[in-house]
């Protein structure tokens, strides 16, 4: 499986607290500096529940990130392949991987209505277009203008394309898929050399990391690339002296965030009534209160234990059970979304109290393994 890695996430987390561009760039010069193995930005249009929130563009961030770390991988966390044409993104890629000198990573998803429905962007066979924009992005990757390509999909047409900038990352950046359903899995398995999930419990990764290695199988992947694999998981830490009082704060939030089919499945919970999963997603964005309160109402009823396994909050000595229990279920590869008000704080306190430990307690796994 690899080594663990341990990664930042410039999302919500930093956007709804209202970060600077300085500040988010200070955080993420300390995170190269402490040892963590990535930093990643959030790819959203905006988030207007938060008015005085900060949204900026991530491959424009991470540019300016490149420019100042060494040392962290990159990545968007994480594009959607609905906005923007195949090659725009495949060019904006390998930029930020040679402008890092080969630390770049794609993260991409299939798209939400949250950042499309204001826009009038049409939301129409995302799951399929993802697909055709994997196979476009990773045909232009190998492109130039001695080895121009051609592709006819149903949502996209290549006739004799290319790009003129390599990437130094070999074969090219790794690409991240963030996925949660039966077909989106599949295809991670078949296209990803990465998976990068969010709202999670221990079991549901578990689930969904198998049906990716089944797909790896089935579709012929060597073992080179299931081994340098990247089950990743995208988790929101916590800090605090008190994990009792700061749960209570935030697990209805928690809740929200878990309420999905496939976590109800997992667990064995009865669907909620009423509840059209489809039209929510489909539907759903940021300013549509309706949705919103439907939402948190049907989320209430995910019982505490399975909430509380999916986040990891209270001291360091609190939170690396909730890290362990994850790696056991298979996350080699964690990108963490630091709450609370001391963001560089606690960059730092996870570097330097659970991280170690983890790390340590990995290497001896990996040692007694190795012997056997």
């Amino acid at each position: 499986m690899g080594r663990i890695k341990f990664g930042i996430q410039n999302g919500l987390n930093v956007a709804r607290a209202g970060y600077t561009e300085d500040q988010i760039i200070t955080a993420c010069i300390l995170a190269d500096k402490t040892g963590y193995d990535s930093v990643w930005y959030m790819d959203h249009t905006n988030v207007p529940q938060w008015k005085k929130a900060i949204v900026l563009d991530p491959w424009v961030m991470l540019s300016a990130i490149a420019a100042v770390t060494h040392n962290v991988e990159l990545g968007t966390c994480v594009t959607d392949a609905i906005r923007r044409h195949p090659s725009n993104i495949a060019l904006a890629a390998i930029t930020l991987d040679r402008v890092s000198n080969g630390r770049a990573c794609l993260g991409i998803g299939a798209g939400e209505a949250q950042n499309l429905k204001e826009f009038c962007i049409p939301f129409e066979s995302p799951v399929s277009k993802w697909e055709e924009q994997i196979q476009v992005i990773k045909k232009l990757y190998s492109s130039s203008p001695d080895h121009t390509v051609d592709y006819e999909g149903k949502f996209y047409k290549l006739e004799g394309a290319c790009l003129q900038a390599p990437p130094i990352r070999k074969p090219h950046p790794p690409t991240y898929m963030a996925s949660g359903g039966t077909r989106t899995l599949m295809l991670t398995g078949k296209y990803g050399e990465g998976w990068l999930p969010i709202g999670y419990t221990p079991e549901l990764f578990e689930d969904h990391a198998a049906q990716i290695k089944k797909s790896m199988d089935e579709n012929g992947r060597t073992d080179v690339e299931k081994d340098n694999f990247q089950f990743a998981l995208d988790i929101d830490v916590y800090f605090s002296e008190d994990a009792e009082a700061s749960w209570a704060k935030m697990k209805e939030a928690v809740k929200v965030s878990l309420f999905k089919p496939e976590v109800l499945r997992v667990h064995g919970l009865k669907e909620i009534e009423g509840f059209d999963f489809r039209k929510y997603f489909t539907e759903y964005s940021m300013s549509n209160q309706d949705w919103i309160v439907k939402m948190r109402e049907a989320a209430t009823k995910i019982p505490e234990s399975v909430a509380r396994s999916s986040t990891a909050v209270g001291t360091p000595e609190d939170i690396i059970p909730t890290f362990e229990r994850f790696i056991k279920a298979g996350v080699n590869h964690f990108v963490i979304r630091f709450w609370g008000k001391n963001y560089f704080g606690s960059i730092d306190k996870f570097a330097s109290d659970v991280m170690p430990h983890l790390k340590q307690k990995d290497e001896s796994s990996a040692t007694f393994l190795g012997g056997l």
